[in-house]
């Protein structure tokens, strides 16, 4: 009976240790993750900012490491502007004294003077309110938690990190589209502590951009272009730290070279095929122009031009080339128009001389024979009684008939060194041969040193 009383004593001492020692296990894990081993003073308040010289603001270092830059598109047009959007993913960091921290040397490893604490830790500490004043959107990165840091030194400075990203709205120019460079800031301000409070200003590091970056239809200017300055807002009534950088787009020609410029420019060059192709071959050359002014049509429809309502460098190349192929349609017109002219002449000219040839030689009458814009007509001399001396031309003993006027364009002529034979709409598609392809090279030598000097 003894020895069952002993045994059960022994187990109930034993069950007391092994309760004690898990409370005080769970304890102690309990305060190590709840309660960071930094002791904050007992009346320290995280909604007061951190004590500084009187009349002196704190001071936030910002930094920003972009690791990529994403999705340029337009998002919005109304009546007055078209709002482009371009998505930002980086890195920030901040960095401030707070000289109320305690902080024990024992949490330190040994040879570091700083410790990484949880995030959760973060929210017991007065924190600067920096925001991203021109964005859509902004928000810290995350995957199973928010990727966020805090790293206390042993100087009391507490530096905070956060992964995020930011949809960020820039007004854009396009009257050099596409040679266009597109300046677009980033606005970052204090939000609810004014100047005289909190002073935000750019580490030395500022603003780092990721060597591997590329953009496919940008090139990003370098360096960027840093200010520090304080805005009246008057939403909040008030003057506000402000931070910018400035990103500086350069479009890249190469697209647009090989998309646009390079086969307009081959389309108005087949448009001049058709000055050698005779006017017996209408079909083919009414086809040839017609096909070259559609391919310029769809080619420049279908571009992916910006949808703004003022005139672009590309709108005045496309005006040029299709004018151009324009001309060239209405040259062919006008040439068939001076064929028809002088196909009728030349058809006339044998129905009348063998008539008027026929009467000389009966002797009918005496005749003046004169040509009239190619046609040949014959008239009788006669005497009026009314002026004795004075001849008239009257046609087979007629009345008068009041002369023709000569013809305003002639449209056959002989020349007087060679004698040979000058159609007018042959002539004209041989001077188009030399003075279209002078025109074009000369809109092209106007067009790409204006706008190669405006974009620089």
């Amino acid at each position: 009976m003894l020895d069952k009383l002993n045994r059960n004593a022994f187990i109930s001492v034993g069950l007391g240790f092994i309760l004690i020692w898990l409370s005080e296990a769970t304890e102690t894990h309990v305060n190590y993750t709840a309660k960071p081993r930094v002791v904050l003073p007992p009346n320290y308040v995280k909604e007061i900012r951190p004590p500084s010289k009187k009349g002196s603001p704190v001071i936030v270092d910002f930094s920003i490491f972009v690791v990529d830059i994403n999705s340029i598109n337009v998002e919005d047009m109304d009546f007055s502007n078209t709002v482009y959007i371009f998505r930002v993913d980086m890195f920030i960091h901040q960095r401030w004294h707070e000289s109320r921290l305690e902080i024990p040397d024992d949490i330190f490893e040994e040879g570091d003077d700083y410790v990484t604490l949880l995030p959760e830790v973060f929210e017991n500490f007065w924190q600067p309110d920096p925001y991203f004043l021109n964005s859509k959107i902004a928000e810290i990165a995350t995957l199973t938690h928010k990727f966020t840091s805090v790293t206390l030194y042993k100087n009391k400075t507490v530096r905070y990190a956060a992964r995020m990203h930011a949809i960020i709205a820039c007004q854009m120019e396009f009257q050099l589209y596409p040679m266009d460079i597109q300046v677009c800031p980033i606005h970052i301000e204090s939000f609810s502590s004014n100047n005289q409070k909190v002073k935000l200003r750019w580490s030395n590091s500022g603003v780092t951009l990721n060597p591997e970056l590329k953009l496919l239809q940008y090139n990003l200017g370098q360096p960027l272009q840093l200010e520090t300055s304080d805005g009246y807002m008057p939403e909040k009534v008030g003057n506000f730290s402000r931070l910018t950088v400035y990103f500086r787009f350069e479009r890249q020609i190469g697209h647009h070279l090989i998309q646009t410029f390079a086969p307009s420019s081959l389309v108005v060059m087949l448009s001049w095929f058709s000055f050698w192709l005779g006017l017996d071959a209408i079909p083919g050359r009414v086809t040839l122009l017609v096909t070259c002014m559609l391919t310029l049509v769809t080619m420049f429809t279908g571009a992916d031009i910006p949808p703004v309502a003022y005139v672009k460098a590309l709108d005045l190349w496309m005006a040029g080339c299709m004018l151009s192929v324009f001309a060239a349609l209405a040259e062919f017109v006008v040439v068939k128009v001076l064929d028809v002219q002088y196909q009728y002449q030349v058809n006339r000219i044998p129905k009348v001389l063998p008539m008027r040839i026929s009467n000389m030689e009966k002797g009918q009458c005496a005749t003046v024979a004169s040509w009239e814009g190619g046609a040949v007509r014959s008239r009788k001399a006669t005497q009026t009684p009314t002026t004795p001396g004075q001849t008239s031309l009257q046609g087979n003993g007629g009345p008068p008939k009041p002369a023709r006027r000569q013809s305003l364009l002639s449209v056959a002529w002989t020349d007087t060194d060679t004698g040979v034979e000058k159609i007018m709409w042959r002539e004209i598609d041989k001077v188009s041969r030399a003075v279209f392809p002078i025109l074009f090279f000369v809109f092209v030598l106007l067009y790409w040193p204006i706008l190669l000097m405006k974009s620089s």
